[in-house]
């Protein structure tokens, strides 16, 4: 009897001494294993309830996990609400019309319920991405945690180090080779723009504006098309919504064959094949049985794991808009 009750104080003091070097030394899919065991299921359950009444959302949910791991690693700041003192992450420029922000908040509060103070907005966040795309017939992929919250969420940040959609392909390879990633990685995570919508705000230079100069449209696009897109997005608009492609709810590769037939409605988009190798690595990516889901679940968790704030730096903020 003795020696059993030896053996499970020894175990214990195991699994301590395990989730001490977690926490310590980075990120683990299983750092919430002891204190929130249930949490990837919360956060799935959530995301799948959100995203059956508004389908389009999970696009949302995906571009929020990129928008906040690439300014200034993930750390959740990209929900942190603007105050008088300050222009936070999600008022800049380049995150006009950022959606689902008190979606994740509506998840923090469902994680918060069954374990308190004890799961980050930004580790909701990278789980919410993943599941969304899963919804949408996407890739999935493991998420390692143990991220905890940033306090600073400043717009420049953010119109500064993330890519606009303007950029041609050198400036493209040159924002994603700031953070690590290659020209392929780069038009590997565009394929994200598969599902979901963008507003005439990002598309107006594609249209009337190509390269700066006024009034002129991108000579590239298909003139039909180029057409069609400036009845959606009519000169000064900003704000109508234009589905990414023919399929806007599910994840497929009909966003790199309309790239290929030059129908990007950004000019990111289009630029995806006007750089080295670009178009031959797009037209490799869209075949049927290539290895884009794979590649792409592989660029999302690199992408995670971009500067992370580890304990006990950061803080486990009660709610994702709001700072302690």
């Amino acid at each position: 009897m003795a020696s059993a009750k030896m053996g499970a104080v020894v175990l214990v003091s195991s699994l301590l001494v395990l989730a001490t070097i977690c926490e310590a030394g980075g990120l683990s899919p299983t750092y919430y294993s002891y204190s929130c065991p249930k949490v990837s299921a919360i956060v799935k359950k959530e995301v799948y309830k959100i995203l059956k009444k508004n389908p389009n959302l999970a696009a949302g949910f995906n571009r929020l996990h990129f928008h906040d791991c690439w300014v200034n690693g993930c750390d959740g700041s990209v929900t942190i609400k603007s105050t008088p003192e300050n222009l936070a992450e999600p008022d800049a420029f380049v995150n006009f019309m950022l959606r689902a922000i008190p979606e994740i908040d509506q998840i923090k509060a469902a994680v918060e319920a069954a374990c308190p103070n004890t799961v980050s907005c930004a580790d909701i966040i990278a789980l919410a991405a993943r599941d969304a795309t899963g919804f949408a017939r996407g890739p999935t992929w493991s998420v390692a945690l143990g991220r905890r919250d940033g306090r600073r969420s400043v717009a420049t940040d953010a119109d500064t180090q993330l890519p606009f959609p303007n950029f041609l392909f050198s400036q493209l390879v040159q924002n994603f080779a700031a953070k690590g990633f290659n020209a392929r990685e780069m038009i590997v995570l565009s394929g994200s723009h598969t599902f979901g919508r963008t507003h005439c705000n990002g598309i107006g230079p594609n249209l009337y504006n190509y390269t700066g100069i006024d009034d002129l449209t991108n000579p590239n696009l298909d003139p039909a098309f180029a057409a069609k897109l400036k009845k959606q997005c009519p000169k000064g608009n900003r704000n109508n919504v234009v589905n990414m492609d023919a399929s806007p709810n599910k994840f497929d590769n009909k966003y790199y064959k309309k790239v290929l037939a030059n129908q990007g409605d950004m000019i990111s988009d289009d630029e995806l094949i006007r750089g080295p190798d670009g178009a031959s690595t797009v037209q490799y990516l869209v075949k049927p049985g290539s290895s884009w889901f794979s590649e792409f679940a592989a660029g999302m968790v690199k992408m995670s794991r971009l500067s992370p704030i580890l304990a006990p730096d950061g803080e486990i903020r009660k709610t994702c808009q709001v700072v302690n």
